[in-house]
Protein backbone atom coordinates (compact mmCIF):
# COMPACT_ATOMS: atom_id res chain seq x y z
CA UNK A 1 0.00 0.00 0.00
CA UNK A 2 2.12 3.00 -1.23
CA UNK A 3 1.58 6.51 0.46
CA UNK A 4 -0.97 8.64 -0.91
CA UNK A 5 0.71 11.30 -3.59
CA UNK A 6 1.45 14.77 -2.40
CA UNK A 7 -1.67 17.23 -2.92
CA UNK A 8 -0.76 19.95 -5.01
CA UNK A 9 -1.13 23.67 -3.37
CA UNK A 10 -0.35 27.11 -4.02
CA UNK A 11 1.85 29.18 -2.37
CA UNK A 12 1.28 32.59 -2.28
CA UNK A 13 4.14 35.47 -1.98
CA UNK A 14 5.34 39.15 -2.67
CA UNK A 15 2.29 41.49 -3.86
CA UNK A 16 -0.63 39.18 -3.88
CA UNK A 17 -2.96 41.58 -5.50
CA UNK A 18 -0.65 42.77 -8.62
CA UNK A 19 -2.45 42.36 -11.80
CA UNK A 20 -5.46 40.34 -9.77
CA UNK A 21 -7.48 43.50 -11.33
CA UNK A 22 -7.18 41.90 -14.35
CA UNK A 23 -7.90 38.76 -13.67
CA UNK A 24 -4.45 37.39 -14.04
CA UNK A 25 -2.36 34.95 -11.65
CA UNK A 26 -0.18 36.80 -9.19
CA UNK A 27 3.48 36.70 -10.82
CA UNK A 28 4.85 34.85 -7.86
CA UNK A 29 1.78 32.04 -7.52
CA UNK A 30 4.13 28.94 -7.67
CA UNK A 31 1.74 25.78 -8.37
CA UNK A 32 3.32 22.80 -7.09
CA UNK A 33 1.62 19.44 -8.86
CA UNK A 34 1.52 16.29 -7.51
CA UNK A 35 4.20 13.60 -7.45
CA UNK A 36 4.22 10.41 -8.94
CA UNK A 37 4.54 7.46 -7.03
CA UNK A 38 6.88 5.52 -8.71
CA UNK A 39 6.05 1.72 -9.00
CA UNK A 40 8.19 -0.72 -6.29
CA UNK A 41 11.28 -2.14 -7.14
CA UNK A 42 12.58 -5.59 -8.02
CA UNK A 43 14.81 -4.93 -5.44
CA UNK A 44 11.92 -4.10 -3.08
CA UNK A 45 9.89 -6.75 -4.23
CA UNK A 46 13.01 -9.20 -3.21
CA UNK A 47 13.60 -7.86 0.19
CA UNK A 48 10.14 -8.70 1.66
CA UNK A 49 10.03 -11.73 -0.52
CA UNK A 50 6.97 -10.61 -2.32
CA UNK A 51 5.35 -13.91 -3.66
CA UNK A 52 1.81 -12.46 -5.82
CA UNK A 53 1.44 -15.90 -7.32
CA UNK A 54 1.02 -17.52 -4.01
CA UNK A 55 -1.89 -18.99 -2.01
CA UNK A 56 -4.75 -17.45 -0.18
CA UNK A 57 -6.38 -19.20 2.60
CA UNK A 58 -10.36 -18.06 2.52
CA UNK A 59 -12.34 -18.84 5.73
CA UNK A 60 -15.54 -20.27 5.62
CA UNK A 61 -17.48 -19.54 9.23
CA UNK A 62 -21.08 -20.30 9.59
CA UNK A 63 -22.25 -19.07 13.65
CA UNK A 64 -20.87 -18.08 16.03
CA UNK A 65 -21.99 -19.13 19.22
CA UNK A 66 -21.29 -19.97 22.94
CA UNK A 67 -22.41 -23.76 22.20
CA UNK A 68 -21.87 -25.11 19.14
CA UNK A 69 -24.36 -27.93 17.70
CA UNK A 70 -22.79 -28.82 14.82
CA UNK A 71 -18.53 -29.26 13.25
CA UNK A 72 -19.50 -25.71 11.19
CA UNK A 73 -20.00 -23.47 14.39
CA UNK A 74 -17.09 -21.69 16.37
CA UNK A 75 -17.19 -20.24 19.70
CA UNK A 76 -16.38 -16.56 20.33
CA UNK A 77 -13.19 -17.79 22.13
CA UNK A 78 -12.40 -19.23 19.15
CA UNK A 79 -13.17 -16.94 16.84
CA UNK A 80 -11.23 -14.07 18.80
CA UNK A 81 -8.11 -16.62 19.12
CA UNK A 82 -8.02 -17.28 15.09
CA UNK A 83 -7.75 -13.44 14.41
CA UNK A 84 -5.20 -13.10 16.71
CA UNK A 85 -3.33 -15.48 14.91
CA UNK A 86 -3.80 -14.51 11.74
CA UNK A 87 -3.07 -10.62 12.62
CA UNK A 88 0.17 -11.99 14.58
CA UNK A 89 1.08 -14.10 11.53
CA UNK A 90 1.24 -11.08 9.65
CA UNK A 91 -2.22 -11.32 7.46
CA UNK A 92 -4.80 -8.53 6.37
CA UNK A 93 -8.35 -9.30 5.50
CA UNK A 94 -9.76 -8.41 2.07
CA UNK A 95 -13.33 -8.95 0.53
CA UNK A 96 -14.21 -11.72 -1.78
CA UNK A 97 -14.62 -9.32 -4.13
CA UNK A 98 -11.47 -7.87 -3.72
CA UNK A 99 -9.41 -10.83 -4.16
CA UNK A 100 -11.48 -12.35 -7.31
CA UNK A 101 -10.46 -9.21 -9.08
CA UNK A 102 -7.50 -8.77 -8.13
CA UNK A 103 -7.77 -5.85 -6.07
CA UNK A 104 -5.50 -6.85 -3.28
CA UNK A 105 -3.74 -3.38 -2.07
CA UNK A 106 -2.35 -4.61 1.20
CA UNK A 107 1.14 -3.22 2.79
CA UNK A 108 4.17 -5.16 1.75
CA UNK A 109 5.12 -8.34 2.88
CA UNK A 110 1.52 -9.10 4.03
CA UNK A 111 -0.65 -11.57 3.56
CA UNK A 112 -4.20 -11.48 2.26
CA UNK A 113 -6.85 -13.41 3.94
CA UNK A 114 -10.58 -13.96 3.27
CA UNK A 115 -13.48 -14.27 5.66
CA UNK A 116 -16.42 -15.29 4.77
CA UNK A 117 -19.00 -16.15 6.69
CA UNK A 118 -22.70 -18.15 5.15
CA UNK A 119 -26.40 -18.10 6.02
CA UNK A 120 -27.03 -15.06 7.71
CA UNK A 121 -27.50 -15.74 11.35
CA UNK A 122 -28.30 -13.48 13.83
CA UNK A 123 -24.73 -14.55 15.36
CA UNK A 124 -22.81 -13.15 12.87
CA UNK A 125 -24.40 -9.79 12.67
CA UNK A 126 -27.33 -8.45 15.57
CA UNK A 127 -27.52 -4.30 16.10
CA UNK A 128 -28.71 -2.71 19.14
CA UNK A 129 -30.59 0.53 18.93
CA UNK A 130 -27.44 2.91 18.44
CA UNK A 131 -26.37 0.41 15.84
CA UNK A 132 -23.99 -1.17 18.14
CA UNK A 133 -22.88 -4.90 16.99
CA UNK A 134 -23.90 -7.26 19.92
CA UNK A 135 -21.37 -8.77 22.61
CA UNK A 136 -19.91 -11.81 20.66
CA UNK A 137 -21.49 -11.70 17.40
CA UNK A 138 -18.88 -11.95 14.32
CA UNK A 139 -19.05 -8.19 13.68
CA UNK A 140 -18.18 -6.96 17.29
CA UNK A 141 -15.24 -9.74 17.14
CA UNK A 142 -13.75 -8.72 14.23
CA UNK A 143 -13.88 -5.23 14.98
CA UNK A 144 -12.02 -5.71 18.42
CA UNK A 145 -9.54 -7.48 16.62
CA UNK A 146 -9.08 -4.55 13.92
CA UNK A 147 -8.89 -2.22 16.98
CA UNK A 148 -6.57 -4.63 18.91
CA UNK A 149 -4.28 -5.36 15.78
CA UNK A 150 -3.57 -1.90 13.74
CA UNK A 151 -3.39 -2.61 10.43
CA UNK A 152 -5.92 -5.78 10.34
CA UNK A 153 -8.95 -4.41 8.26
CA UNK A 154 -12.21 -5.92 10.06
CA UNK A 155 -13.83 -7.03 6.87
CA UNK A 156 -15.47 -10.04 5.44
CA UNK A 157 -17.89 -10.75 2.96
CA UNK A 158 -21.40 -12.57 4.40
CA UNK A 159 -23.39 -14.74 2.02
CA UNK A 160 -26.89 -14.51 2.48
CA UNK A 161 -30.17 -16.11 2.87
CA UNK A 162 -33.68 -15.31 2.85
CA UNK A 163 -32.66 -15.36 6.85
CA UNK A 164 -30.92 -11.91 6.87
CA UNK A 165 -29.79 -12.44 10.16
CA UNK A 166 -32.52 -12.94 11.89
CA UNK A 167 -34.66 -10.34 10.51
CA UNK A 168 -37.95 -10.58 9.27
CA UNK A 169 -39.40 -6.97 7.84
CA UNK A 170 -37.23 -5.15 5.26
CA UNK A 171 -37.03 -2.37 6.98
CA UNK A 172 -34.98 -4.45 9.38
CA UNK A 173 -32.88 -5.76 7.31
CA UNK A 174 -32.21 -2.63 4.38
CA UNK A 175 -31.13 -1.86 8.54
CA UNK A 176 -28.40 -4.41 8.55
CA UNK A 177 -27.41 -4.27 5.15
CA UNK A 178 -26.46 -0.83 5.27
CA UNK A 179 -24.24 -1.04 8.62
CA UNK A 180 -22.04 -3.55 6.82
CA UNK A 181 -21.67 -1.51 3.72
CA UNK A 182 -20.82 1.71 5.89
CA UNK A 183 -18.53 -0.34 7.37
CA UNK A 184 -16.75 -1.71 4.39
CA UNK A 185 -18.38 -4.99 4.36
CA UNK A 186 -19.41 -7.01 1.45
CA UNK A 187 -22.37 -9.00 0.53
CA UNK A 188 -22.17 -11.97 -1.76
CA UNK A 189 -25.47 -14.31 -3.16
CA UNK A 190 -25.53 -17.60 -1.56
CA UNK A 191 -29.31 -18.75 -3.18
CA UNK A 192 -32.13 -17.58 -1.40
CA UNK A 193 -33.75 -20.44 -0.05
CA UNK A 194 -30.23 -22.27 0.82
CA UNK A 195 -30.86 -24.97 -2.13
CA UNK A 196 -28.04 -27.48 -3.43
CA UNK A 197 -27.73 -27.02 -6.81
CA UNK A 198 -26.47 -30.67 -7.54
CA UNK A 199 -28.04 -31.94 -10.27
CA UNK A 200 -31.21 -29.39 -10.35
CA UNK A 201 -32.46 -28.72 -14.04
CA UNK A 202 -30.82 -25.10 -15.35
CA UNK A 203 -34.53 -23.45 -14.77
CA UNK A 204 -34.17 -24.00 -11.19
CA UNK A 205 -30.41 -22.73 -11.13
CA UNK A 206 -31.64 -19.78 -12.76
CA UNK A 207 -34.40 -19.50 -10.42
CA UNK A 208 -32.75 -19.95 -7.01
CA UNK A 209 -29.36 -17.76 -8.22
CA UNK A 210 -31.49 -14.68 -9.41
CA UNK A 211 -33.70 -14.76 -6.33
CA UNK A 212 -30.65 -14.49 -4.30
CA UNK A 213 -29.14 -12.23 -6.13
CA UNK A 214 -32.66 -9.99 -6.13
CA UNK A 215 -32.84 -9.90 -2.40
CA UNK A 216 -29.42 -8.29 -2.02
CA UNK A 217 -30.38 -5.67 -4.69
CA UNK A 218 -33.60 -5.16 -3.30
CA UNK A 219 -32.15 -3.91 -0.06
CA UNK A 220 -29.59 -1.72 -1.85
CA UNK A 221 -26.71 -4.10 -0.67
CA UNK A 222 -24.46 -2.80 -3.12
CA UNK A 223 -23.18 -4.54 -6.23
CA UNK A 224 -22.85 -8.67 -6.13
CA UNK A 225 -19.73 -9.79 -7.26
CA UNK A 226 -19.01 -13.23 -5.54
CA UNK A 227 -21.50 -16.48 -5.33
CA UNK A 228 -20.84 -19.50 -2.60
CA UNK A 229 -22.73 -22.54 -3.42
CA UNK A 230 -24.84 -24.03 -1.19
CA UNK A 231 -23.19 -27.04 0.85
CA UNK A 232 -20.30 -26.13 -2.03
CA UNK A 233 -22.35 -28.11 -4.52
CA UNK A 234 -21.95 -27.31 -8.22
CA UNK A 235 -24.63 -27.49 -10.84
CA UNK A 236 -24.17 -30.20 -13.69
CA UNK A 237 -22.72 -26.87 -15.56
CA UNK A 238 -21.14 -24.58 -13.39
CA UNK A 239 -20.87 -22.02 -15.76
CA UNK A 240 -25.06 -21.40 -14.59
CA UNK A 241 -23.48 -20.47 -11.17
CA UNK A 242 -21.26 -17.92 -12.84
CA UNK A 243 -23.54 -16.00 -15.16
CA UNK A 244 -27.43 -16.12 -16.27
CA UNK A 245 -30.56 -14.14 -16.59
CA UNK A 246 -34.62 -14.82 -15.20
CA UNK A 247 -37.02 -12.77 -14.79
CA UNK A 248 -35.42 -9.61 -15.58
CA UNK A 249 -32.90 -9.98 -13.10
CA UNK A 250 -28.94 -10.77 -14.81
CA UNK A 251 -26.05 -12.36 -12.93
CA UNK A 252 -22.11 -11.83 -13.97
CA UNK A 253 -20.11 -12.91 -10.96
CA UNK A 254 -16.16 -12.47 -11.05
CA UNK A 255 -16.05 -16.09 -8.64
CA UNK A 256 -17.89 -18.68 -7.35
CA UNK A 257 -16.86 -20.55 -3.88
CA UNK A 258 -16.91 -24.08 -2.81
CA UNK A 259 -17.03 -25.36 0.58
CA UNK A 260 -13.47 -26.81 1.32
CA UNK A 261 -10.81 -27.80 1.12
CA UNK A 262 -7.78 -26.35 1.06
CA UNK A 263 -5.91 -22.57 0.16
CA UNK A 264 -7.25 -20.49 -2.69
CA UNK A 265 -5.10 -19.76 -6.14
CA UNK A 266 -4.01 -16.25 -6.37
CA UNK A 267 -5.86 -14.25 -8.99
CA UNK A 268 -3.11 -13.11 -10.83
CA UNK A 269 -2.41 -17.44 -11.73
CA UNK A 270 -2.57 -19.07 -14.82
CA UNK A 271 -4.07 -22.09 -11.92
CA UNK A 272 -6.81 -19.82 -10.59
CA UNK A 273 -10.40 -20.95 -11.65
CA UNK A 274 -13.38 -18.43 -11.19
CA UNK A 275 -15.65 -21.07 -11.17
CA UNK A 276 -14.89 -22.97 -8.54
CA UNK A 277 -12.45 -21.24 -5.62
CA UNK A 278 -11.96 -23.40 -2.62
CA UNK A 279 -12.45 -22.25 1.12
CA UNK A 280 -11.34 -24.02 4.05
CA UNK A 281 -13.86 -24.50 7.53
CA UNK A 282 -12.31 -22.98 10.45
CA UNK A 283 -11.88 -25.60 12.70
CA UNK A 284 -9.04 -27.43 15.27
CA UNK A 285 -6.74 -29.71 14.04
CA UNK A 286 -9.01 -32.59 15.07
CA UNK A 287 -10.56 -35.69 13.31
CA UNK A 288 -11.46 -34.60 9.64
CA UNK A 289 -9.77 -31.44 10.23
CA UNK A 290 -6.35 -32.78 11.30
CA UNK A 291 -4.92 -31.48 7.86
CA UNK A 292 -7.57 -29.89 5.97
CA UNK A 293 -9.22 -26.91 8.28
CA UNK A 294 -8.61 -23.61 9.43
CA UNK A 295 -5.66 -24.78 11.63
CA UNK A 296 -4.24 -27.32 10.06
CA UNK A 297 -3.98 -25.25 6.66
CA UNK A 298 -2.31 -21.97 8.48
CA UNK A 299 0.00 -24.16 10.29
CA UNK A 300 1.13 -25.57 6.67
CA UNK A 301 1.10 -21.95 5.11
CA UNK A 302 3.39 -20.62 8.24
CA UNK A 303 6.02 -23.42 7.16
CA UNK A 304 6.21 -23.39 3.76
CA UNK A 305 6.14 -19.09 3.24
CA UNK A 306 7.25 -19.48 -0.26
CA UNK A 307 3.90 -20.94 -0.46
CA UNK A 308 1.66 -18.36 0.54
CA UNK A 309 0.66 -14.73 -1.39
CA UNK A 310 2.91 -12.18 -0.09
CA UNK A 311 2.35 -8.77 -0.97
CA UNK A 312 4.85 -6.32 -2.92
CA UNK A 313 3.21 -3.22 -1.16
CA UNK A 314 1.98 -2.56 -4.68
CA UNK A 315 -1.79 -3.25 -6.29
CA UNK A 316 -0.46 -2.03 -9.74
CA UNK A 317 2.32 -4.62 -9.81
CA UNK A 318 2.02 -8.70 -9.23
CA UNK A 319 5.47 -9.49 -8.15
CA UNK A 320 7.04 -13.15 -8.42
CA UNK A 321 10.81 -14.78 -7.93
CA UNK A 322 11.50 -15.24 -11.51
CA UNK A 323 11.56 -19.13 -11.58
CA UNK A 324 7.61 -19.11 -11.13
CA UNK A 325 7.14 -17.05 -14.36
CA UNK A 326 5.71 -20.07 -16.04
CA UNK A 327 2.76 -19.95 -13.82
CA UNK A 328 1.60 -16.21 -14.40
CA UNK A 329 -1.88 -15.59 -15.77
CA UNK A 330 -1.92 -14.09 -19.51
CA UNK A 331 -4.05 -11.27 -18.34
CA UNK A 332 -1.73 -10.19 -15.37
CA UNK A 333 1.64 -9.81 -17.95
CA UNK A 334 1.40 -6.39 -18.25
CA UNK A 335 1.89 -6.13 -14.42
CA UNK A 336 4.72 -8.57 -13.86
CA UNK A 337 7.80 -7.79 -11.67
CA UNK A 338 9.95 -11.38 -12.03
CA UNK A 339 13.24 -11.12 -9.70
Amino acid sequence: MRAAATVGLIVLAGCVACGADQGQKPASAVEVKPAAIKPVSAANAKAVKANELGQIPVLMYHRIIENPTTQDDRTPKQFRTELDRLAKEGYVPITAAEYVTGKIDIPAGKHPVVLTFDDSSPSQVTLDGTGTPAKDTAVAILLEAGAKHPGFRPVATFYVTRDMFGKSSPAEQAQIVAWLKQHGMELGNHTKDHTNLMGKPKQVVLDEVTAGHKLITDLNGGEVVTFALPYGNQPKTKEWALKGSDKGVKYNYSGVFLAGYMPAQSPFSGAFDPLGIPRIRSMDKKGDCAKFCSTGWLDWLQSNPGERYTSDGDARTVAFPKFQETMLAPSAKTKALAY
